[in-house]
């Protein structure tokens, strides 16, 4: 049975829109909340930022969010539909 959910994009210039992040089984990463997703978001860009502070990387390091949220319908095996119907299934690792 299908389910709704929110995963993270970012926009590239060869494939377009894909998910930002992918789970073990190379399957989209979704996420249960808008907020859910957010708060991953928040505590990448936090860790990149404490990583600049502790002086692990440079500044040019530091993250710029590109990524964002949309709406996804979550297929039974683990496969995503976003808004626009694109389908997204598991990456080959």
């Amino acid at each position: 049975m299908n389910h709704s959910g929110f995963c993270i994009f970012l926009d590239t210039v060869c494939q377009g829109r894909i998910p930002a992040w992918h789970d073990e089984q190379g399957l989209p990463v979704v996420y249960p909340t808008f907020e859910a997703a957010q708060r991953e978001i928040d505590d990448d860009v936090l860790e990149h930022l404490s990583q600049f502070l502790r002086g692990e990387s440079e500044f040019n390091d530091a993250p710029v969010v590109e990524d964002y949220i949309l709406p996804v319908e979550v297929l039974p095996d683990g496969s995503i539909l976003d808004e626009d119907g694109n389908y997204f299934g598991k990456q080959e690792m």
